[in-house]
């Protein structure tokens, strides 16, 4: 039975000869990689000359450049290591625009999250909302610059003008998207739980035990600025069996298997109130701890 608040990280095979060949496979595919994304980011560079023609095929090449990068990451972790994806809940349809909330234990949830994007042929068309600094970071970041993502301060005064102008071109330009938003804003520890739980206290909220009380501001800026642009909501919850794993431990090839239940909630049944929304995110994250409770217990999401 698995009682941890949150999981432990994952732990490294006992063999030393597992060990150094899964090192010497991660740093084979990282330097495969990160060669090759370095190459893109070149290419998205030239692009820039397709924008004052055509904004369309600009966000066009670089939707395909996003697609073929991410999807290399997807083939090698399935043909490679043959890693598996558990998705259980609501039915997504293929075509639908969509925001897409989840909880983030570590780095490597990016990754299922694209393996999931890849099954329903939305892999290109993955907007993030990240933090500011990634969009410094050689290679991933880069890239990310030329896909309409969102790099935030968490300072709403200070990030509310350039999220709404990146929405509104959304809307404006018809961009097909699944954004991608951590609502809880960083990844989980024992340490930010404990400060999350006090917060919780002071304010008021649910104590969570696996997760932290979500920031909602980005989530109804994200609700009332793509409107009806977005026909959906997905909450997804991402469960690990025997530890989360480091996106490093990811590309050694340790991390075999997760757990993404998903649900489908229209935009259309969503609170029209900016704290009624609030609230239901509040209600969606309560529901989501216990979900967690349970596949702890279990190693299995039910439904």
């Amino acid at each position: 039975m698995l009682r941890f608040v949150p999981l432990p990280p994952l732990q490294d095979p006992p063999s030393l000869c597992q060990r150094l060949r899964g090192l010497a496979a991660g740093v084979s595919i990282s330097v495969f990689l990160m060669s090759t994304l370095l190459g893109f980011n070149l290419l998205q560079t030239l692009s820039l000359c397709l924008r004052p023609f055509s904004g369309r095929a600009f966000r066009s090449f670089n939707r395909f450049c996003a697609d073929t990068w991410w999807g290399w990451c997807v083939i090698l972790a399935e043909r490679l290591y043959h890693i598996r994806l558990v998705v259980t809940g609501d039915p997504v349809p293929e075509r639908e625009n969509a925001v897409v909330i989840s909880n983030h234990q570590q780095m490597a949830d990016i990754t299922f999250l694209m393996i999931w994007a890849r099954q329903k042929r939305r892999l290109g068309d993955m907007k993030w909302m990240l933090k500011d600094v990634i969009k410094y970071v050689p290679g991933v970041g880069w890239g990310l610059l030329f896909l309409d993502c969102l790099f935030v301060k968490r300072e709403w005064a200070a990030d509310r003008e350039s999220v709404e102008r990146t929405f509104a071109r959304l809307v404006r330009h018809r961009v097909p998207v699944w954004l991608m938003s951590f609502p809880e804003g960083t990844r989980v520890t024992p340490e930010k739980i404990e400060r999350s739980r006090a917060y919780a206290a002071r304010q008021g909220f649910w104590p969570l035990e696996h997760l932290l009380i979500p920031r909602s501001k980005g989530f109804v800026a994200t609700i009332r600025g793509l409107g009806a642009h977005v026909t959906a909501v997905y909450d997804v919850t991402i469960g690990y069996e025997r530890g989360v794993p480091t996106l490093w431990q990811f590309v050694k090839g340790f991390a075999r298997r997760a757990h993404l239940h998903v649900r489908r909630f229209p935009v259309s049944s969503l609170p029209a109130d900016d704290a009624a929304l609030t609230r239901w995110l509040h209600q969606r994250y309560q529901k989501k701890d216990r979900l967690l409770s349970e596949f702890y217990q279990s190693g299995a999401f039910s439904g």
